[in-house]
């Protein structure tokens, strides 16, 4: 998830790992400062499985039609999200590629899905991780703990189908604009086999990763400055009208209010490997 909205960037430091990153895993701390002001956030779907560890005493609360409280797992299929929360704190986010949480989470109603308490899948285990989380100071420790927990959580012997991973590394590769024809014959698979497999593993179709990944793209070229209809081009859009019509549907936001979302400006400081 990318957010906008209710946050003011200058009460906030960003931490990001030192050390070389895993692959298909992104991490970043953030330290708000202000213990007056709350947190309220507007979020946009990312193609990527999202963690969220709120390693504050206050509690953050995802509305997604109803209140979900803690921790949480924010799936591919979140939509508009937003979150809220109290004063100063700690928050670690997880990007996770859909291929390597298939792996971890392996429930696709969870990746492919909105948001989903951590407790729910790791029970007492998410706790005990949050908690020692909140008691080491060091973000570049927290990451290391982090890392070392989402492998640990990783079955011996499991693998997802190499098609699936090349389907997606394809789709993230070509931002989007390959066909789903393409794909299928990229991997010897019939297109329907594809689509089926994909879905299995993923929790999505292939044609809803290649939106999530494609609108990402045009939400990038919004925040740089971009015109909407010059990103529409860009991102492989019909035309403005189109971007317009899957912006409305993926955020319910504008591509104007999309181009003003802060998260965006700052997303190559916070995850300066995308």
């Amino acid at each position: 998830m990318t957010a906008t909205g209710g946050l003011d960037w200058s009460r906030v430091d960003v931490a990001v790992p030192v050390r070389r990153p895993t692959p298909g895993i992104q991490m970043a701390g953030f330290r708000h400062h202000d213990d007056v002001a709350p947190v309220d956030i507007a979020m946009i779907p990312h193609p990527s499985v999202t963690l969220l560890l709120d390693l504050s005493e206050h509690g953050v609360v995802y509305d997604v039609g109803c209140a979900v409280t803690g921790n949480a797992i924010v799936g591919l299929h979140a939509g508009a999200l937003r979150i809220t929360g109290a004063g100063a704190g700690d928050v670690l986010q997880i990007r996770v590629s859909p291929v390597i949480a298939a792996a971890i989470l392996r429930d696709t109603e969870i990746i492919g899905g909105t948001v989903t308490p951590l407790p729910e899948l790791w029970g007492s285990c998410a706790a005990i991780l949050t908690e020692r989380l909140r008691a080491t100071p060091s973000w570049d420790d927290r990451f290391a703990i982090a890392v070392e927990f989402l492998r640990s959580r990783v079955p011996r012997g499991f693998d997802v189908a190499p098609e699936i991973a090349y389907a997606w590394n394809q789709t993230v590769r070509t931002k989007g604009l390959l066909r789903i024809e393409t794909l299928a014959a990229e991997t010897g698979w019939t297109r329907q086999r594809l689509w089926s497999r994909f879905r299995a593993h993923i929790g999505v179709s292939p044609k809803r990763a290649s939106e999530l990944v494609r609108f990402d793209h045009a939400a990038h070229l919004l925040a740089a400055g971009r015109s909407p209809a010059d990103a529409a081009v860009e991102a492989g859009y019909a035309d403005q009208s189109h971007l317009h019509r899957q912006t409305r549907a993926i955020t319910d936001m504008t591509p104007a209010a999309v181009a003003r979302a802060p998260w965006l400006a700052i997303d190559e400081v916070a995850w300066p490997t995308t």
